[in-house]
Formats: structure tokens, sequence, C-alpha cells
């Protein structure tokens, strides 16, 4: 489990990608939307409790938007009550990619799909017990894979 100190760690010293997805710009343009293309592109938010999966709560995995990379699972997603979906994990520790943002006037740490580099949004260290962490997550970075149920 991922805590904050390990985001920290992972900001200075990144876990490389097991494989890797680059496009130009236009690609990139033609697969998305234009506010998918503007916060995952150009390292864009979109407005608080507007994205399609801020309060969403169906069982699945959630992946990058740009490459398909599962990111994020369901069983993390929690309430931070912020205007965006959060998660107190990411799916495996090499799915995403940690960066210090100094945009803006402050210092955050920003989170990027490690594949694609697309932008997902920002982790902070005030999330639930026993992780701490908080990734929150643009809804439209992600897009929701619904997990098939066992046949009975």
């Amino acid at each position: 489990m991922q805590t904050w100190n390990d985001v920290i760690r992972l900001a200075n010293h990144p876990t490389p990608s097991p494989r890797r997805v680059e496009k130009t710009p236009a690609e990139w343009r033609a697969l998305l939307t234009a506010e998918q293309f503007h916060v995952t592109r150009e390292h864009g938010t979109e407005r608080a409790f507007t994205g399609e999966y801020c309060e969403a709560h169906e069982a699945g995995l959630y992946a990058c938007v740009c490459c398909g990379t599962p990111l994020y699972d369901s069983r993390t997603k929690f309430e931070s009550g912020t205007g965006w979906p959060s998660f107190t994990q990411p799916v495996e520790e090499s799915a995403i990619r940690y960066k210090k943002d100094t945009s803006y006037g402050m210092t955050r740490i920003e989170v990027l799909c490690n594949v694609c580099d697309a932008h997902q949004g920002h982790a902070f260290p005030d999330g639930p017990a026993p992780s701490g962490l908080r990734l929150c997550i643009n809804s439209a970075s992600v897009k929701l894979v619904q997990q098939e149920q066992p046949a009975s």
C-alpha cells in the first residue's frame, strides 16, 4: 500500500513504465474530446462537481482515457467532498507516475499515466486511513471499464 512518503519518493525517483504510448498532439486531438485533450494533454482541470465519475459507484476499473491502461480500482474510490473522483491507491505502483508541480504559485504532486503521460490530477496526504492518500482525479482523464460478473 502506498503512503504519502512513497508518493514523495516516487516523485523524485519514478518507476519506469513497462510500455510506452506516444502520439503527436494532432493524433491525440483526433482521439479525444476537446475537454479530454485539454485535461490530459494540456494539464487542465475540469470544474468541480461536473465530472461524469464524481459520484459514480459502479464496480470496475478506471482506465486512462488516452491509452486504456488500468489505473484505479473502484474499490479504492471514496467520497472526498472535493468535487472530483478520489482514490486511495493506484491499481499498481507502476501504473501512475508522480511529478512535482509548481504551477500557479504552489507546490503539489501531479498524477500522470505512466504509459502515455496523460495528466490525471493531483495527490494529497489528506485521504482516509490506512494510506492517508487522496488521488484527486479528473473524470475527463479516465473511463470506467465494467468488470464482468462471474457466471452462475
